[in-house]
């Protein structure tokens, strides 16, 4: 009876020690999802398999995170990556614009490293913060691995922070995956694919059509189910990578590339740390559709996501297993934008000049302070005055962007102008203290415009027309996201307040029992 005692005890310490203290993690993957949207999920959740998102909503805990304005994808994942907002991390957009060249630049683009694969050079120069992936591989001494691929340099960097063996991402002139010098070799599988079985030479082959019959696509009216897609990237057509980086097959080639990462380079089987692995996925919609109604290439996405999840989830138990496996799955809010919807809808639509705004506005300008050059760039939403004459003139800049906005307020097409000053001052608009949190101010314009819903923004000052591209107008846009966290210790749960995307990176790293990225500054969550 006393060793049944005994072992009794023994059996509930253990236990209480295992919930205490539970298993720590081998294997940190990151994955952000450029677009995901949870009304797809729910919609589409019985044509998922039983080893994608399912898994994810049935084990883990699912967060809304809110991240106080629409942000694009290069400055949602700096944002959730460091668990500070742009004004602190320094990455606002994937462009700024560069008051001295006077040209927008990439926001991490360095011409101090080379290219690896690529003409171009990048660094994590501009992030002004460490990440999870900088806090983990401190953490380890540098003894750990860590790695993260994305379609853009601008996710990719913000990935894999300032410490990563290597950041990969496509590059769009020659379809190989590339680096820079910054974070040293590419590995030598992903140098031996880009060589032996480089992307280029593969797309003619490839071909996206849908995964399920017709008719079996949810909510869709019978005009849209009944002549099925077929998009195909020939080498005559000049924007095929584009095309083909915001198709469900960069998503597909991705995940092979994310398992030969985990199965070559043996992450998370490495004694004593926790290797890491973050990567990037695309749902929004895709623009290149024949059809300005794209909700069944988008459901499509969707469905053959959820295969490539359920691949890689499947790579992850083959190498370390799922059980010492730190997942988590971010979304980021969807763009807003969207196609133009046809002609014979006469649904209402207006274009936004950029030369016309800033003629008109110089115009103003003079007639009120005298001859000059007044506004000397707009990039991005922002429209730049030239400081070097307000300053020749003795004009203070504050009045200038004052009666500036005044004027810019009246155009057609335009929703709303914030200056410099009120946005900084916490004074602009209805979400004004998410907006000061979303701006840089070494890299922020004098003004910001917001054109209205329904207008389609022609940089013909910039020379950048919709010819490049698909026609997108303004829509409005949610600036909240679902979030997926599944791991060792982690309660399955589901929280229905948003709850601030700042306090995802401390969430993660708390469950990793590492350090807090440094401009963390929210509390993380207890799950």
């Amino acid at each position: 009876m006393p060793r049944l005692f005994i072992a009794l005890v023994a059996s509930v310490a253990a236990m209480g020690m295992s919930a205490s203290n539970p298993r720590e993690a081998k294997l940190l993957v990151g994955i952000v999802v450029d677009g995901l949207e949870s009304e797809y999920l729910d919609l589409l959740r019985e044509h998922f398999g039983n080893g994608g998102f399912r898994k994810l909503e049935d084990e883990g805990a699912i967060i809304l995170a809110d991240y106080g304005t629409p942000m694009d994808a290069t400055a949602a994942t700096a944002t959730l990556m460091t668990g500070a907002s742009p004004s602190l991390n320094g990455i606002a957009a994937d462009t700024r614009y560069d008051r001295d060249a006077m040209r927008p630049v990439e926001i991490y683009a360095d011409s101090e490293v080379l290219g690896n694969f690529s003409s171009a050079g990048y660094s994590p120069k501009a992030l002004r913060v460490t990440t999870i992936a900088d806090e983990a591989r401190i953490s380890s001494g540098g003894t750990n691995q860590v790695y993260a691929i994305a379609a853009t340099p601008g996710q990719a960097i913000g990935l894999a922070g300032h410490t990563a063996n290597i950041a990969l991402w496509l590059d769009k002139k020659s379809g190989n995956w590339a680096s820079s010098t910054f974070y040293g070799d590419i590995p030598v599988a992903i140098a031996t694919r880009n060589r032996t079985m480089p992307l280029a030479t593969r797309l003619d082959t490839m071909s996206w059509t849908p995964t399920l019959a017709a008719g079996q696509y949810p909510a869709l009216p019978d005009h849209l189910q009944r002549y099925p897609f077929r998009y195909v990237f020939p080498r005559a057509n000049t924007h095929r990578l584009e095309m083909f980086a915001s198709s469900p097959m960069f998503n597909r080639e991705l995940s092979k590339l994310a398992g030969e990462l985990i199965t070559t380079q043996k992450l998370g089987q490495h004694e004593g740390v926790t290797d890491v692995l973050n990567i990037a996925y695309t749902l929004q919609p895709y623009n290149y559709g024949k059809n300005t109604d794209t909700r069944p290439e988008l459901m499509d996405a969707y469905i053959k996501l959820d295969r490539n999840l359920a691949q890689l989830f499947a790579s992850i138990e083959k190498g370390p297993g799922l059980a010492n496996t730190v997942v988590m799955l971010a979304a980021t809010p969807p763009r807003g934008q969207r196609r133009r919807d046809d002609e014979r809808w006469s649904v209402p639509y207006g274009e936004f000049s950029t030369r016309k705004a800033i003629s008109l506005l110089n115009m103003y300008l003079m007639a009120v302070y005298g001859n000059g050059e007044y506004v000397s760039a707009y990039h991005n939403g922002h429209l730049f005055l030239n400081h070097r004459l307000l300053k020749e003139r003795s004009l203070n800049a504050k009045d200038v962007r004052a009666e500036a906005a005044s004027f810019l307020a009246k155009m057609t097409g335009v929703d709303r102008v914030h200056t410099y000053d009120n946005i900084i001052d916490g004074r602009a608009g209805e979400n004004a203290e998410a907006l000061r949190r979303s701006t840089v101010a070494t890299t922020s314009g004098d003004l910001l415009v917001q054109v209205a819903p329904g207008f389609e923004i022609i940089d013909d000052y910039n020379n950048i027309t919709s010819n490049e591209g698909p026609s997108l107008v303004r829509a409005c846009a949610t600036s909240t996201a679902p979030v997926f966290i599944m791991g060792p210790g982690v309660t399955p749960r589901k929280t229905g307040i948003p709850v601030d995307v700042r306090a995802i990176a401390p969430t993660v790293t708390r469950i990793l029992r590492i350090r807090s990225p440094n401009g963390a500054s929210v509390a993380p969550l207890s799950l």
